[in-house]
């Protein structure tokens, strides 16, 4: 499977989830490393409010040092030499700091490339503690951010003090999180939300679906219905109302413009329309800049005015700008910072100039 996915250009991420199921070799071998009731019963996980009654969290202290620190970091290393460097870490909240400050240094000594993302949907000071001890990438809460006020918060408290240590993933949807904004918003939600999450973020994802907008929920849920955690589904990926192209063309544009390579230099523009937000990203030379807008009205066109940067390039307010739309493929020029744009999801909900 790893050969495979290399000679497509792809890496493998594991899922690293530690618990054991009531059968686990572990517990007869070392019952020291788990936790039992008084009554010599095996303590099952918990994550309230959810109980988790087929599996059992490991004991991190007591007679489970060393032993048990060591056999789980044998684990990450046995799929390391199989060439796996990405581990999404399940829950690391709720599990020892000092265990993943020691399993991380140790791992990344003798393998730099390994990638330990956080898969934390907690409090922000226990996140910000498992970016600091060494998790290379976080979980965040853009998943729920959908305001104007509340993307640009957002964006710009991890591009201050927490960009020194915190590397934000956008997702816009998980196996267990189908967001209450995709489930009314049809293919223009899923088309604001991938852009969004790929123009505001250095890395952002998707789960399996997203591309084709399938978002029928569990109702009054923020889950799936026909969730493949519980059954196989065989999607039609050509079906129509898909926006594969888009996801495409994000991808393409982010690989070709060095401004969307990191997260910190964004800086928002005036768009006097709060259901349109804009900002814009210089690239590291200072040569170049990419400018976003989008509707984020996934239902109705917007029209708002909208400034373009010019003093980033020490231009002066009427000067003119060579500018490339990089969505639709054509060049033109932009003359004065004011301009005015209507962004109709029935045709397009975003620009990237």
């Amino acid at each position: 499977l790893v050969e495979a996915a290399h000679a497509h250009g792809l890496e493998i991420a594991l899922d690293f989830a530690i618990n054991a199921s009531l059968d686990h070799p572990w517990i007869k071998q070392h019952p020291e490393w788990f936790e039992w009731r008084p009554d010599a019963t095996l303590k099952y996980a918990e994550n309230p409010p959810k109980k988790y009654e087929y599996i059992s969290n490991v004991h991190f202290y007591g007679d489970a040092l060393p032993g048990l620190w060591l056999a789980l970091r044998d684990v990450i290393l046995f799929w390391v030499d199989h060439g796996v460097k990405i581990f999404r870490v399940d829950n690391p909240h709720t599990k020892p700091l000092p265990f993943w400050e020691w399993l991380i240094r140790t791992v990344n000594a003798a393998h730099p490339e390994v990638l330990f993302l956080a898969e934390a949907f907690t409090r922000p000071k226990m996140m910000k503690k498992l970016a600091k001890i060494g998790f290379q990438q976080s979980y965040t809460y853009f998943t729920w951010r959908d305001t104007k006020a509340e993307l640009t918060e957002y964006a710009k408290e991890l591009a201050g003090e927490m960009g020194e240590y915190y590397r934000p993933n956008f997702f816009v949807n998980t196996p267990d999180i189908n967001p209450v904004f995709l489930q009314t918003s049809g293919r223009a939600g899923h088309i604001i939300r991938a852009t969004l999450a790929a123009t505001l973020s250095s890395t952002w994802g998707v789960y399996n679906g997203f591309e084709i907008c399938e978002a029928t929920p569990l109702p009054g849920r923020e889950e799936y219905l026909d969730s493949e955690k519980y059954e196989v589904r065989a999607f039609d990926f050509d079906r129509p109302g898909h926006i594969k192209d888009h996801i495409r063309a994000l991808n393409r544009i982010r690989r070709e413009n060095e401004a969307l390579h990191d997260f910190r230099n964004v800086a928002f523009i005036n768009a006097w329309n709060d259901k349109v937000i804009g900002y814009f990203r210089k690239a590291p030379d200072g040569k170049s800049g990419v400018l976003v807008l989008v509707n984020l009205d996934p239902h109705a066109a917007q029209t708002t005015w909208f400034e373009v940067p010019l003093w980033e390039f020490g231009l002066a307010d009427t000067a003119s700008i060579a500018t490339d739309d990089l969505l639709l493929g054509i060049s033109f020029q932009l003359t004065g910072k004011n301009h005015q744009i209507t962004l109709d999801p029935a045709d397009r909900s975003a620009v990237i100039w």
